[in-house]
């Protein structure tokens, strides 16, 4: 691994280009809160980035005004080369919970994506199946959400998301509330997936295994509110299998990001 703390980026193609976004919320007491401050950010086209930040410090925000889910208060979002001002169409988005449809099948309830669009559904069957198949839920096609586990569940939400082939999968601590085991196997599945697919992939989350094993980089954020206090590049080899949380680099990087932490005072020694 070369060193674990980055100097500005690698050679790639700047796909999602964030410039001096700020972002404040007012409540009903006329009060405001800044919850992103001056945050630059480049992320290369099939790139997979990791937001990475204690509760509250702009993570999911940041991620929500990629997708153009709501507007900067100063800055500007790019996809593309192009200023994000409205929901960004062209993106698959994964959240926490995995939002299925109790009523719908499996299959129905990854199709839905085209329903909402105003489109049909019938041509795109196939592939949705073979989605389906591809995270081992072939034998649960036409079951409901509620005859499905947490980690099942969460395996049908990705494939909704990717069911349209969007260039851009927007993951908002899609594995947070599962066990121990079947999130370290959905972090191996959606390695899987990314490799075949090569898409870019945001990915917010609290867990610095989680980050440190998914990413090419890791962007550590402050408290809010949410400024970047460092990219660290993961240089480690892919595949990657849970073995690799053995390896001395990866103790490494995991040493750099909980220094980091303990430095802005997020964790107490």
């Amino acid at each position: 691994m070369q060193d674990a703390k980055s100097v500005a980026g690698r050679e790639r193609t700047a796909f999602i280009e964030l410039s001096g976004i700020s972002k404040t919320f007012s409540a009903r007491d006329r009060k405001s809160t800044l919850a992103v401050d001056g945050v630059d950010l480049q992320i290369g086209t099939s790139e997979f980035v990791s937001l990475l930040g204690p509760s509250g410090c702009g993570k999911s925000t940041l991620l929500s005004m990629i997708a153009g889910l709501i507007q900067p208060t100063a800055g500007e979002v790019r996809i593309d080369g192009k200023p994000i001002m409205a929901p960004y169409t062209n993106a698959g988005i994964v959240f926490q919970s995995d939002l299925l449809l109790d009523w719908r099948t499996v299959i129905g309830n990854v199709l839905i994506q085209f329903e909402m669009r105003g489109l049909k559904t019938e041509p795109h069957r196939e592939r949705a199946r073979a989605l389906v198949r591809s995270v081992g839920l072939g034998d649960f096609e036409q079951k409901f959400p509620w005859e499905l586990s947490g980690g099942m569940r969460q395996r049908v939400a990705i494939c909704r998301a990717l069911i349209h082939d969007p260039p851009l999968l927007l993951m908002d601590e899609p594995f947070g509330a599962l066990d121990a085991l079947t999130r370290a196997q959905l972090q191996i599945d959606l390695q899987t997936i990314w490799q075949t697919t090569r898409k870019t992939v945001v990915f917010v989350t609290h867990s610095i295994e989680e980050a440190v094993f998914l990413s090419d980089r890791v962007i550590v954020m402050t408290p809010r509110p949410g400024r970047i206090r460092d990219t660290i590049h993961i240089n480690l080899p892919r595949p990657r299998g849970l073995d690799v949380r053995a390896h001395p680099a990866f103790t490494e990087v995991l040493h750099c990001v909980n220094h980091l932490f303990q430095d802005m005072g997020v964790i107490r020694a």
